[in-house]
């Protein structure tokens, strides 16, 4: 019988927890290479001697005490969120809660990566890999400050400006803020650099006018970040700026969009001479599209992309026959494919992936989620189709290859721009 990684926590070692501490620079290969599991025994203590022997050379897959107990606390925090609040087995966008957001704050769950001088933790990114994989894993809701957390907090430390940073900062690490990223169009949805909402200068203030979609939070959200056009001059991907918008100013119409599995967080977003100060532009005026793609390599590479649907598989983990060979061998391809995310996942956030690699580790990660549906949907059978938690999880399974860049486009950007193949011909 396949043991599953994040569950052999305690059988491999008489209840106690081993440590994942990522060392060298390179993924390891052969006897060494381990599964990143959830606080479990590593591959290494179940290799005969000489197998550990040769394993000893290569990367320490093994959890410090410290973040073995970051794990723990972790997912007890995830367990009374998800007791309290609600469970979302399909995708952590789908849970949505104002309340369990200051209590990760109050954990110091929130920017626990951010540099101490703008009120952040000073953690290693490692430890907020392990609270997001429980938080995410358990079906806790954490959507509403998600984005802050892993994209407009980074973005403004980055390019905001010190009044930026004092105003908004404080609101996203106590959880009090959320955020939504205005970025898709109607016809600008992978193609970011076409564009049309467009900002105008008039005196001290943007007039923004245009209309994006697929927003998600758009109808809770305190504030936009919003990707608009502010010059027509130059290439396509030149004249584009990115602008804090307060999504309580005039003329903003929202729109909620209900998806098929009836959850609404999508959002049409309607600007209507939205009027703003010229204080609220981020960065460079017309030379955001740099700023916006690295905005995506947070988004690309995080663990939200491997376990989205991690609570439906263990559902069905305790369903399956596993005295089928054939369930064992696709519970076995599935734990390889959890096993490979995790280092993917694990090099993005240490940094030692190429520039550009997140759009493998997304088209990886996503559609071993899309896999893990259908391993859900074949174990439970009829029972899948009865209208419920699960049903609706099996539901969302299309979209994880759809949102934040489709795989294609992944695989151009892969192709492209990391092995520098030639650029697919555009259409005429």
């Amino acid at each position: 019988m396949v043991t599953h990684a994040y569950d052999r926590i305690r059988a491999s070692a008489g209840g106690h927890e081993h440590s994942v501490r990522p060392g060298r620079d390179r993924a390891p290969t052969g006897h060494g290479q381990q599964a990143w599991q959830r606080g479990g025994s590593t591959a290494v203590d179940l290799m005969r001697p000489a197998d550990a022997a040769l394993a000893s050379v290569s990367m320490d897959f093994r959890w410090t005490q410290e973040q073995t107990e970051l794990r723990i606390r972790a997912r007890a925090v995830a367990e009374r969120g998800v007791e309290r609040y609600g469970r979302w087995n399909d995708c952590w966008m789908n849970g949505f809660s104002k309340e369990f957001s200051k209590e990760l704050a109050a954990e110091g769950f929130i920017g626990m990566t951010w540099p101490t001088e703008f009120g952040g933790g000073g953690r290693p990114a490692i430890d907020r890999l392990i609270v997001a994989e429980e938080m995410i894993s358990a079906g806790a809701p954490i959507a509403a400050t998600w984005f802050a957390d892993r994209q407009m907090g980074p973005a403004l430390m980055q390019y905001g400006t010190r009044e930026q940073i004092d105003r908004y900062l404080p609101e996203m690490l106590a959880g009090e803020a959320t955020w939504c990223i205005g970025m898709s169009e109607p016809n600008a949805g992978s193609d970011l650099a076409s564009l049309t909402t467009k900002a105008e200068r008039d005196g001290n203030h943007w007039v923004i006018n245009g209309q994006k979609i697929w927003t998600s939070f758009g109808a809770e959200a305190d504030y936009c970040y919003l990707i608009c056009r502010t010059s027509n001059d130059g290439p396509p991907h030149a004249g584009i700026s990115e602008i804090i918008v307060p999504m309580s100013t005039p003329g903003i119409t929202v729109r909620k969009i209900e998806d098929m599995t009836t959850n609404s967080h999508f959002c049409e977003v309607f600007y209507d001479n939205v009027r703003v100060p010229i204080d609220n532009l981020v960065g460079a005026e017309g030379a955001a599209f740099k700023q916006t793609m690295r905005q995506l390599e947070h988004e690309r590479g995080g663990i939200d992309r491997l376990v989205s649907n991690y609570a439906l598989y263990r559902i069905a983990r305790e369903r399956a026959d596993t005295s089928d060979p054939r369930v064992r061998q696709t519970i076995a391809s599935l734990e390889t494919g959890y096993t490979i995310g995790r280092v993917l996942v694990a090099r993005e956030v240490l940094k030692q992936a190429p520039a550009g690699f997140s759009a493998a580790t997304k088209c990886f990660c996503t559609e071993h989620e899309q896999r893990v549906a259908d391993f859900v949907a074949e174990t439970l059978g009829p029972d899948a189709t009865l209208w419920n938690q699960v049903t609706a999880g099996l539901m969302y399974g299309p979209a994880y290859t759809i949102m934040g860049g489709t795989a294609n486009v992944m695989r151009n950007i892969l192709g492209e721009r990391v092995l520098g193949l030639p650029k697919e011909p555009s259409a005429r």
